[in-house]
């Protein structure tokens, strides 16, 4: 129930704030500030901030009032046949909806402080959601059961917001009470908002055909396949996300500049990282999936049985974590070159296809015997490759190449390293036996980053060269 509930104002926010920050500020206002036009970047922004304020408030009226229809014909239409669970899924979503205010004000600054080449602070504030979370968990739930989740989740939220005022207040920017409407630069955003938002709204759509058909199939799939999610999503936010928050700033600059051929390389580089780190992610992350679960989550209602069905569609979302990755940066990129339409239509497609794959898989699942919710994990991962397959591809032709050749070497290193630590970690958790669950799950990462590490260094790699490089410097 409390899931269900929460799609509801996550969904909110990615289309309205998520959707304006991810693809059409963040070019916008960088660009405003690198041509040193610092009083029109910051009335964009407060035009911006008075928008997402406004509509985010009144479409969370609006889920309110309306919660019963969405959560019975759009969100979990499996859950009518209870009507206990029905009504608490209503509640608990009515209670989570001012966090969707709340995350789009804090997403809006989030984007100017990183347009600032202000990382730190902002890359900190998923920890105080999580201790928001965490107080909802540990404090609130043992009191208040599901309810205090949901309390958890609006703590969280306003934590998320009130962690970066201060170091907004030091950027000295100047709040103005308008919509402005008629500027250029605000319509620039929308022009670049409208194709995204699309795409938000198709993928959201395609969360809850997924939530729709888990809550169809047996007890717990719809937990599973968001946990499973969850999971992946963890070593993608660490990799590619925290990447993509410096890339776009940076390539926006670029592209103001006119400096296409320092973003063709910045862009390649960025690709060949990420790579070098999502590639033993998912490798690591399908191999350890069943200790990590365990370690993570199995305690009280969780139980062995919750575990197995996590971890069976975990297997098949962790195939995925490289496209994923690379999708992230790809879009960042069409961004910053101001064009929104072309990985909107590539991510409708592939959306497209992950819903006919998410009904043909899972029912090919269950005709195999299998736990039918692993086939939506399955045509998520499929899909996602071929968006990333699309965006490649095209990105190379604008650009006139992405240096194809040293990410295809990079590539082969990183798969050869990765088969190294792969049976590495293989081996670790065969002959590991009945000890206890914490030192199987940092024993194999251990040793996996170990020979991964050691690997690349006997091959030369040029990225852990790069990587050693970095941390010396920020060592000093």
């Amino acid at each position: 129930a409390f899931n269900a509930a929460n799609r509801i104002s996550e969904t909110l926010f990615n289309l309205v704030a998520g959707g304006a920050l991810g693809s059409a500020f963040i070019p916008t206002f960088a660009s405003l500030l690198a041509k040193e036009k610092r009083q029109e970047a910051w009335r964009l922004a407060s035009s911006i901030f008075n928008l997402i304020l406004i509509i985010l408030t009144l479409l969370a009226a609006l889920g309110a009032i309306f919660a019963p229809q969405v959560v019975r014909y759009i969100i979990a239409p499996g859950f009518a046949a209870d009507p206990a669970k029905e009504a608490l899924t209503i509640y608990l979503t009515r209670l989570m909806l001012p966090s969707a205010v709340l995350f789009g004000i804090s997403g809006l600054i989030m984007g100017i402080l990183n347009s600032r080449q202000v990382f730190f602070i902002p890359a900190l504030t998923p920890a105080m959601y999580q201790i928001g979370m965490i107080f909802g968990v540990t404090v609130l739930s043992p009191r208040m059961g599901v309810e205090g989740l949901a309390w958890g989740v609006l703590i969280g939220a306003a934590f998320h917001l009130i962690f970066q005022l201060p170091i907004l207040f030091k950027q000295k920017g100047t709040y103005s009470p308008t919509f402005d409407l008629k500027s250029p630069d605000v319509r620039e955003v929308a022009r670049l908002m409208g194709p995204r938002l699309l795409g938000v709204a198709v993928v959201q759509l395609n969360f809850w055909i997924n939530v729709r058909l888990a809550s169809q199939q047996p007890e717990g799939s719809v937990t599973a396949i968001q946990f499973a999610f969850a999971l992946m999503l963890m070593p993608q936010a660490a990799i590619a996300q925290s990447i993509a928050t410096a890339a776009l700033p940076t390539f926006s600059i670029q592209v103001a500049k006119n400096k296409l051929t320092e973003m063709r390389n910045s862009l390649a580089a960025t690709l060949r990282g990420i790579l070098f780190l999502s590639i033993p992610a998912s490798l690591g992350l399908i191999l350890l999936r069943k200790p990590i679960i365990t370690l993570l989550y199995q305690r009280g209602e969780f139980t062995i049985q919750s575990t197995r069905l996590v971890a069976w569609a975990l297997l098949w979302y962790a195939a995925g974590l490289v496209g994923h990755a690379m999708v992230e940066i790809l879009a960042r990129a069409f961004y910053a070159l101001h064009d929104t339409r072309t990985p909107v239509f590539i991510g409708i497609a592939a959306m497209s296809l992950n819903v006919v794959f998410s009904y043909i898989f899972s029912a090919a699942f269950l005709r195999m015997g299998w736990m039918p919710h692993g086939g939506l994990a399955l045509a998520n991962t499929l899909a996602t490759g071929l968006e990333m397959i699309g965006l490649v591809l095209i990105m190379s032709k604008r650009l006139n190449g992405l240096n194809g050749k040293q990410i295809g070497t990079g590539v082969f290193k990183a798969l050869l390293s990765g088969v190294m630590m792969a049976a590495a970690i293989w081996g670790w958790i065969s002959f590991s036996g009945e000890i206890s669950i914490w030192i199987i799950t940092l024993g194999g990462i251990l040793i996996g980053i170990v020979v991964y590490t050691a690997s690349l260094g006997v091959l030369k790699t040029t990225e852990l060269k790069d990587l050693v490089q970095a941390v010396r410097s920020r060592l000093g």
